[in-house]
């Protein structure tokens, strides 16, 4: 408004927020990049933000994005918070609005080897939300969210609560139709799905089955999607994808050793986290050989045409 004219230059001091919420993303405090209330992202305010973060940087701003979606309550916060030791809210119910992102600094020594500077982690609200499902456009809000957070990011961590819940049915088609449209782009980002709750993590056998039924899922979704974009031509999951059975699913505990708030924290649950966390690292250490992330200029483009 102060570059419309249409606030006088007693407005002016609205110009040095950007400087500030740009130290705060440098202090680890996540900063909001969608609004949850309207569902928009305010396009110069982040573009404020980031170009003052990467001004403060010195232009050194390489960054890897690692997003995380799923459906409302399966612990989205909580996997992200054990990972990387952060403090984004938790709660029962609808506790993240929108989509915040959150700032981690890789120390001097993993530079080099994962050949990025910073991590830029983006936590979303969580999918097929009861207070959004009464709205008639509530599947397209979804489709939206997913397109968006997919196609900003180079890691998306697909968490699922339970191993076969139907609405993850909703939620892989969401899914699918997103990396479709990434792929007709060039952008072809890693997924990895997390199977919350598991009761029997070592229950290889009957894993394995379910993965391969979850493989089946995907390229049925696929194809139905491939028709609905109007592509002629026969398409498989792996095509849009590097998807490995193996590697690309990991199995957890629930978080809680019992029955919440007397229940101690189960250790299987931050074993599992931090072996993913280890093998992520990996994968980033070997996608810095094949492609160079997006510094903040790069990024905050990626936003605006997405």
């Amino acid at each position: 408004m102060v570059k419309e004219g249409k606030i006088l230059k007693s407005g002016r001091q609205f110009t040095h927020l950007p400087d500030i919420a740009a130290d705060l993303l440098l202090e680890g405090f996540p900063i909001e990049l969608i609004y949850g209330d309207a569902s928009n992202i305010p396009l110069q305010w982040v573009t404020d933000v980031l170009t003052q973060l990467h001004a403060k940087l010195r232009g050194r701003s390489k960054m890897l994005v690692l997003t995380v979606l799923g459906v409302q309550s399966t612990g989205k916060s909580t996997l992200l918070n054990t990972m990387f030791g952060l403090q984004f809210a938790v709660s029962s119910g609808r506790c993240t609005r929108g989509a915040f992102m959150l700032l981690i600094q890789v120390k001097e020594i993993l530079k080099k080897e994962l050949g990025c500077d910073f991590i830029l982690v983006i936590d979303t609200e969580g999918l097929k939300t009861p207070e959004l499902a009464k709205l008639e456009d509530s599947y397209q809000h979804d489709n939206e969210l997913a397109t968006l957070v997919i196609g900003l990011s180079d890691i998306t961590i697909v968490n699922m609560a339970i191993e076969n819940a139907t609405e993850m049915k909703d939620i892989l088609q969401i899914m699918v139709h997103a990396f479709l449209r990434m792929e007709k782009i060039g952008h072809k980002p890693s997924c990895q799905f997390v199977h919350q709750n598991v009761s029997d993590v070592s229950a290889y056998e009957q894993n394995m089955r379910d993965r391969k039924h979850l493989l089946e899922q995907l390229n049925e979704m696929i194809k139905a999607a491939a028709k609905m974009e109007k592509l002629n031509m026969e398409i498989k999951f792996s095509d849009i994808m590097e998807y490995d059975l193996e590697k690309n699913n990991w199995y957890t505990t629930g978080l809680w050793h019992g029955v919440p708030p007397m229940a101690p924290v189960n250790m299987g649950y931050s074993g599992k986290v931090y072996e993913l966390k280890r093998y992520l690292f990996e994968f980033i250490r070997n996608c810095s050989l094949k492609r160079t992330p997006k510094d903040i200029p790069q990024f905050t483009e990626w936003v605006k045409s997405l």
